[in-house]
């Protein structure tokens, strides 16, 4: 199973991991655009299963703010920073607040998210760091939030899309094949990689224009489907009995 840096990265520069390609009789991946990765053999025998989450219900969030979520690990694969430098550059009466939830694997990290913590706008933070949580509470933050922001530079197929999805909560992505194969290819939502003043801007348009965000709600909804437990657990079921069919 393929799930991210080895998909992205690993198959690319590690010997040993093109290696486990060539010995594998079956190869998983997340999303479609993952089989863009692998060659014309290994794309022979690799299957799509896209991970599930439950259904769920977002809760009405606060109509005075913009809450938007960012969950994970802070991270270089996550890109954090990006988000954080985006708060710098949207208006001074902006709505947006950004919630981050997961910890710092690295003291820069750390230290942008400390500082980011102290400011305020207007005499309220636009940044607030909630540090660990468990899967339960984060889930409920998700629900909370008017959107996601998924920042990554690389991606094998996010669970907290399928979170954000299955919930209504609609997702800002950087435009990464591991966010297309999860959102497909005509989604409105995406932004380049790294790049803080087009997340800005987009941020902005989505806590100010009812009818963008609420078309991002309506294609993340058509995705859904992608991401039910049933179908999951069909596509496991297909997998398993092709690997014991005879040759």
């Amino acid at each position: 199973m393929l799930t991210g840096t080895d998909l992205y990265r690993d198959i690319r520069t590690d010997a040993s991991a093109r290696r486990s390609l060539e010995l594998a009789s079956h190869l998983v991946v997340l999303q479609d655009q993952g089989l863009a990765e692998l060659s014309a053999a290994h794309r022979a025998k690799c299957h799509v299963i896209y991970q599930s989450a439950p259904a769920g219900t977002s809760v009405a969030p606060d109509k005075d703010g913009f809450d938007v979520v960012l969950v994970g690990h802070m991270r270089a694969e996550k890109d954090p920073l990006t988000p954080m430098r985006a708060l710098a550059l949207l208006p001074d009466a902006s709505r947006v607040r950004l919630i981050q939830v997961g910890g710092a694997l690295d003291r820069a990290y750390e230290q942008a998210a400390l500082a980011l913590e102290t400011q305020d706008w207007r005499g309220a933070p636009r940044y607030v760091w909630l540090r660990e949580l468990p899967h339960d509470e984060t889930l409920r933050r998700i629900r909370l939030a008017h959107a996601m922001v998924v920042s990554s530079v690389m991606e094998g197929g996010a669970n907290v899309i399928i979170e954000a999805v299955t919930s209504g909560v609609p997702v800002l992505a950087t435009r990464i094949p591991g966010n297309v194969g999860m959102l497909g290819h005509d989604y409105e939502g995406y932004f380049p990689p790294g790049d803080a003043a087009q997340l800005a801007l987009l941020l902005e348009r989505a806590s100010r224009d009812a009818g963008f965000l609420q078309r991002l709600r309506q294609q993340c909804a058509l995705r859904a489907p992608l991401f039910a437990p049933a179908r999951e657990r069909a596509e496991v079921g297909k997998l398993v009995a092709h690997a014991l069919k005879p040759e």
